[in-house]
């Protein structure tokens, strides 16, 4: 069986595998099918028994190569012995091929060229205040809601009235999904009456609406446009418009944000909040497209280099959460606000977790 046979039956298995609750492919099989990529173009005709250690390496040259990250390189390399770890228990390999792959060591900071990164660290508050006036009313929500809770980008795009516990004065959202799912954990995230105001404005007649919507932020802002309008709706210009609709269709927006959308969506408000100065920026009256075709490759460089600088992310929010509370409330405090769970945490530990949890959101969320 060639490694291209094996790769195939693995994709097959990962599509049905990595699915959420609510049976949409999750992120992972993405990088898989990435991974998998990787491994077609080099080596998919090569028996799958003989793919060994040596081979392996050469994969992970090519992702150093490419520039990507250690832990990224690290972390396909894992990908890689997972689907053979599969295929082996499906006696697609043979097991021994699985455990030479399993003596190639991960690429350790330091002894290795491969680019390290940054970790992730908090954003200051006065930079996000910058950033807010650039984006829409439904960005702007998940971003006053991630400060108020500490909640990671995805749980706050999931938020739906309907799975809100409302009895008490902290409510508890219960996401449907969310990062431990899998490992049967629950997740509880208290919203005090900062957070609850935010919500308040976001909140439809339909309780599994999902709360932050590009579909409901689109049509507020078609809206606007209309409302604005200053020349007549001639018959023929409508006509014309609907016509060049059906020519070029665009992709209808989604009914909720995922974090990469809410990423893209703070990096571009990042972008117009803090711009680079000329000759760098874009001109008033020049589209994107004539920008890029003026910027030299050098300029180019420069201008990416400025944006790296000036941006920031939403996962930051989170971490920006987490020193505030661990500098005011302490080490547990953060631990139970941000969800973090510790080995043998028995039930009892749970609900104190969970009291404490509501007794400080009372207070700062």
């Amino acid at each position: 069986m060639t490694l291209a046979e094996v790769m195939v039956a693995y994709l097959q298995h990962a599509e049905r595998h990595y699915r959420g609750a609510d049976g949409k492919l999750t992120s992972e099989f993405n990088e898989i099918r990435l991974v998998v990529k990787a491994l077609r173009e080099l080596y998919a005709e090569t028996p799958a028994a003989e793919f060994g250690p040596l081979r392996l390496k050469a994969v992970q040259r090519r992702w150093v190569n490419a520039n990507l990250a250690r832990s990224e390189c690290n972390r396909r390399v894992n990908l890689v012995r997972r689907m053979f770890k599969w295929a082996s228990s499906e006696e697609l390999v043979p097991v021994a091929t699985y455990q030479a792959l399993t003596t190639v060591s991960g690429l350790t900071r330091g002894r290795s060229a491969a680019r390290e990164t940054e970790p992730v660290g908090p954003v200051e508050n006065v930079v996000v205040d910058a950033t807010l006036p650039y984006l829409n009313r439904f960005v702007r929500g998940l971003v006053q809601f991630q400060r108020f809770t500490g909640c990671r980008p995805g749980e706050a795009c999931n938020l739906r009235r309907c799975d809100i516990d409302m009895s008490g004065p902290v409510w508890l959202y219960r996401p449907e999904t969310h990062k431990t799912a899998w490992k049967g954990k629950s997740r509880v995230i208290a919203i005090g009456p900062k957070a609850q105001l935010v919500l308040n404005e976001f909140f439809t007649t339909e309780a599994s609406d999902y709360l932050f919507s590009p579909e409901r932020a689109m049509e507020e802002h078609q809206a606007e446009r209309a409302a604005n309008r200053k020349t007549p709706r001639y018959p023929s210009h409508m006509k014309r418009n609907v016509g060049k609709r059906k020519a070029r269709p665009r992709r209808a927006p989604t009914d909720k944000y995922d974090h990469r959308s809410y990423s893209r969506a703070v990096a571009r408000a990042c972008d117009e909040a803090f711009p680079a100065a000329a000759p760098l920026a874009q001109q008033s009256g020049e589209t994107r497209v004539a920008w890029a075709s003026r910027l030299t490759v050098d300029e180019k460089a420069r201008l990416l280099a400025w944006q790296q600088e000036h941006r920031w992310h939403p996962n930051q929010l989170r971490h920006s959460y987490a020193t505030r509370v661990r500098k005011e409330h302490g080490l547990e405090a953060a631990q139970v606000l941000l969800g973090h769970s510790r080995a043998d945490v028995t039930q009892v530990y749970a609900e104190r977790n969970e009291q404490l949890a509501v007794a400080l959101a009372a207070k700062i969320g």
